[in-house]
């Protein structure tokens, strides 16, 4: 199976597995089928197979199915037996191989409860990003979540986790140290940290529901522009909200410009990409989805934007989906500037659908389009200033966030040149210089 285009932090895990992040959910659709048909499979893994071909039936982008006989397949998927549900799965992933598109997918039960907490923006967890250092292959803390149980703990960026319930973790990768500290609400689990200049000691911390932050935001002073910097981690339902108190709060802070940062962004949810187009443009299309029977359904902005401040958008080749929309409707409505690289390319939209034995699948209903109306997929979107950074220093962005948007982060730097450039532009009919991008 494809996987999504990876966050730009390559060897971290969240608090969550990255699973590739659909654009809207949808809900369990009713699955009719013959009586007798039915009380065969009932408590039957067919009954998860035979899910999965109404779903695809009913909403799969191309009618033609790849040129797949989606009514044959179906009576070939009924009449195999299926001694397990890893069986029955083989047989999902196999008929769905066949339509070619990476992005319709099945999902088992622990990858689906996955998807659903990073697209809901709410997880069950301690509250820490970790990662691997791999220098000395330690496991340590990169981040800890605001108000969650890691900050009551104690917790520290740059802690190094000894034990996890008294397991080493040098015999763990990410995921196994990822999988150690979820579980359920209320549970608890032990801890052993290694700081700088103290013992070993080791902490009891109590998991609960943690809002996930999409939304990191900072006021940087650039001589004499206030640039409020926004960096957008994926659009989950809560990311519009948060986007909204960030350009807030830079606002009272005095912000003169803004850089909203999508690199490494894989997408999310597309109503959450139109809300925030919409906070920082007035007007224009946004996005076109056309659904497989030719349907349009366009979305405009609504003139509810909360800033016209210059702003700058940066991408790269893992900004995908979510973010390409965003990114397209702000440079097609020359709202934004765009800087980066090439964006991944992926101008398709998920529906995603819960199965009856907890387990789900994404299957593509919609192809979108930007205002243009130009075919993205596979393609990109070229940002209008091209600014390429070398491996040595997206490395050095990996291992170390806290010097994204400063002087050792080059595509921020040329994000700033342009907002100063802009910013020196008088508008016609005017001899004075001013410091808003239209």
């Amino acid at each position: 199976m494809t996987q999504s285009p990876p966050k730009l932090s390559i060897k971290t895990i969240p608090l969550f597995k990255s699973v590739l992040t659909a654009f809207f959910t949808g809900g369990l659709l009713t699955f009719f089928s013959p009586p007798t048909v039915q009380a065969e499979m009932t408590d039957s893994p067919k009954m998860v197979v035979d899910e999965v071909w109404q779903i695809v039936n009913n909403e799969f982008v191309d009618r033609n199915f790849n040129q797949v006989n989606w009514q044959n397949k179906r009576e070939e998927l009924l009449k195999a037996n299926y001694s397990s549900k890893k069986q029955a799965y083989r047989a999902i992933n196999q008929a769905l191989k066949q339509l070619n598109d990476p992005y319709t997918r099945f999902l088992p039960p622990e990858q689906f409860e996955v998807l659903t907490g990073q697209t809901s923006g709410e997880v069950s967890g301690v509250g820490i990003r970790i990662a691997i250092d791999p220098r000395t292959q330690d496991l340590y803390i990169i981040d800890v979540i605001k108000k969650s149980p890691a900050v009551e703990a104690g917790l520290k960026r740059g802690d190094r986790i000894v034990r996890i319930d008294g397991k080493p973790t040098a015999l763990m990768n990410l995921e196994q140290a990822s999988e150690a500290l979820k579980g359920e609400l209320e549970s608890v689990v032990r801890i052993e940290i290694s700081r700088e200049r103290k013992p070993a000691f080791e902490v009891k911390v109590t998991r609960s529901q943690i809002e996930v932050p999409s939304v990191d935001f900072s006021l940087k002073k650039e001589g004499e522009l206030n640039v409020g910097y926004i960096k957008l981690d994926e659009f989950s339902s809560l990311a519009a909200q948060q986007m909204k108190e960030a350009i807030d709060e830079l606002k009272e802070q005095k912000a003169s410009a803004f850089v909203l940062d999508l690199r490494g962004n894989p997408g999310g949810l597309l109503f959450a990409s139109v809300d925030i187009a919409r906070m920082w443009m007035a007007e224009g299309e946004i996005v076109d989805v056309v659904d497989r029977r030719g349907g349009h359904r366009r979305f405009q902005a609504n003139n509810s934007a909360i800033t016209d401040l210059p702003l700058v958008v940066l991408v790269d080749g893992n900004s995908a989906s979510a973010s390409e929309i965003l990114t397209g409707a702000l440079k097609e409505n020359k709202r934004a500037t765009i800087v980066g690289t090439t964006t991944y390319g992926k101008g398709l939209v998920q529906s995603v659908h819960s199965l009856s034995d907890g387990s789900g699948l994404a299957v593509t209903i919609s192809r979108y389009y930007p205002p243009s109306g130009i075919n993205i997929n596979k393609t990109g979107i070229t940002p209008d200033v091209v600014q390429n950074i070398s491996k040595e220093q997206e490395f050095l962005l990996t291992q170390n966030p806290s010097l994204l948007a400063t002087k050792d982060d080059p595509q921020y730097s040329k994000a700033v040149t342009v907002l100063k450039m802009r910013s020196s532009i008088p508008p016609k009919n005017s001899v004075n210089p001013v410091s808003i991008l239209q």
